[in-house]
């Protein structure tokens, strides 16, 4: 071959090299903002994985995403940002192939970043979580006892960009039937003359696992019911479940909270562990999450029985599982499976405002069940000071 000839071909497969790199670059083709009570999350909709910087700026607070060989793809809507710490976010390139994405802030924040992949209902992105830098101020609690109402959290599982499983004839979402479920029993029981419920969630945004917990126990929650509804790869599979957690879960618990020192500050059982021996908070630790477990047993019975009035079972039984949600030690927890959204018929039930309804129904006697064989809980029996979190927004 000639010199030219080889010359030529090696400059063809340079020009298609440098094309081919070029046109490699990943894009942002979307920006979701989702705002919540506690946090918010941004969602930047990645055509593939990408390689990116997150760092803060101050005067003006400012959070700045550097990314590399990533191009601007997307149409924002800036009106979507009312209502959230973020005053405006814009974008420019910058030397050597980077996109810089800055979010102009209202206020100082905390933000966690987190790469997810694709799911069915979304593909690559970038989660970045904006979380307030929160104060801590010290309540007075009052000295003597006083009556009030039994308080039920209700937890309305994923949220946001969780959108938990999905439907496939009616492409119902998980997260919002469990919402709408969970939004007729707060009502359910807010008619009830000695009972008040609290939303985990009452809005489309996440809430993290943990911070559910946490959520509960601030305000005060005697119950604590996650709703979920279930999915599985055999659509012939349905019926509603109730869970609470296993003993492997007590037991890590139980070890966590005794590690941490920031858990052993707050109150158990209406005492603090911060003070005792190592011995005797564990000793305190395990009679709470005992009594705690015993009662969540009682709570998931009586559920599972007026559940079955109104929907078929997929287990009879209470069963055990080690979910986040149900870690609490001293608030007896349950977890609640509605029915199988991936099976046609639960999904036609679960999309049904009636079904919803008659299953909101169920779980309030069932809670109503639970509430009848135990005393009107008192306010704050002892003259206790405690911190408490203030809104972080």
């Amino acid at each position: 071959m000639h010199y030219k000839g080889l010359n030529r071909i090696l400059t063809l497969l340079s020009m298609l090299s440098f094309l081919t790199a070029a046109g490699a670059n990943e894009n942002i083709h979307g920006i979701r903002v989702w705002s919540s009570p506690q946090s918010t999350r941004v969602v930047f909709d990645l055509s593939g994985n990408a390689k990116y910087k997150i760092f803060t700026l101050e005067d003006p607070y400012r959070v700045v995403i550097d990314f590399t060989d990533v191009d601007y793809r997307a149409k924002f809507n800036q009106h979507s940002l009312q209502g959230t710490p973020i005053a405006n976010i814009r974008y420019s390139t910058q030397a050597k192939g980077k996109l810089r994405m800055v979010l102009d802030m209202r206020q100082p924040v905390k933000p966690v970043n987190f790469l997810l992949s694709p799911n069915a209902a979304y593909g690559h992105r970038l989660v970045v979580d904006l979380n307030g830098l929160t104060p801590v101020k010290v309540v007075k609690m009052q000295r003597n006892p006083t009556l009030r109402k039994f308080i039920v959290a209700i937890d309305p599982g994923h949220g946001g960009e969780d959108t938990g499983a999905i439907g496939h004839k009616h492409h119902l979402r998980e997260k919002d039937v469990v919402l709408a479920v969970a939004r007729k029993l707060e009502k359910l029981i807010n008619a009830q003359p000695k009972m008040q419920a609290i939303l985990i969630r009452n809005g489309d945004y996440y809430v993290g696992l943990r911070k559910r917990m946490e959520l509960a126990r601030a305000q005060g929650a005697d119950l604590f019911i996650s709703v979920h509804a279930d999915s599985f790869k055999d659509p012939r599979v349905s019926g509603a479940s109730v869970f609470i957690l296993s003993e492997k879960g007590v037991s890590n618990e139980a070890a966590r909270w005794l590690a941490e020192r920031e858990n052993r500050a707050d109150l158990i059982g209406g005492v603090s562990l911060e003070d005792k021996s190592t011995v005797l908070a564990s000793v305190l630790l395990d009679l709470s999450q005992t009594a705690s477990q015993t009662a969540s047993q009682e709570l998931a019975s009586h559920l599972i029985s007026n559940l079955s009035k109104v929907t078929d079972l997929h287990h009879k039984t209470v069963q055990h599982a080690g979910f986040m949600v149900l870690k609490s030690p001293d608030i007896p927890s349950v977890l609640v499976e509605l029915g199988f959204i991936s099976n046609p018929r639960g999904e036609a039930k679960l999309v049904n405002a009636q079904h919803q309804q008659a299953l909101a129904t169920a779980l309030l006697d069932g809670v109503k069940n639970y509430v009848a064989k135990r005393p009107t809980p008192v306010k704050y029996p002892e003259d206790w000071t405690v911190a408490k979190m203030e809104p972080e927004y």
